[in-house]
């Protein structure tokens, strides 16, 4: 049973104005609460790329060896298909 719109806009109020007290009280304003997630966004960003770049290396490597024998076992089952 699906709730009603407006029990789920109160919650979602009554929660914000709890974590709005909570952060208040932590000293924090949502200024320096956005520019904290534009740098956290960079930061995980430079740490995809940084995985990207240091497995692109092994999947090379392995696509090397992988593919060859991908293709004779495709080969094979095609020319045994044919055959039979």
């Amino acid at each position: 049973m699906a709730s009603r719109p407006a029990s789920t806009i109160i919650k979602l109020v009554i929660a914000s104005l709890l974590v709005g007290l909570a952060l208040s009280f932590l000293d924090l304003d949502p200024q320096a609460l956005l520019a904290g997630l534009g740098e956290t966004a960079l930061k995980v960003f430079e740490i995809a790329v940084r995985i990207v770049e240091w497995s692109a290396k092994f999947i090379i490597l392995g696509a090397a060896v992988v593919s060859p024998i991908w293709l004779v076992v495709i080969g094979w089952r095609y020319f045994r298909g044919r055959t039979g």
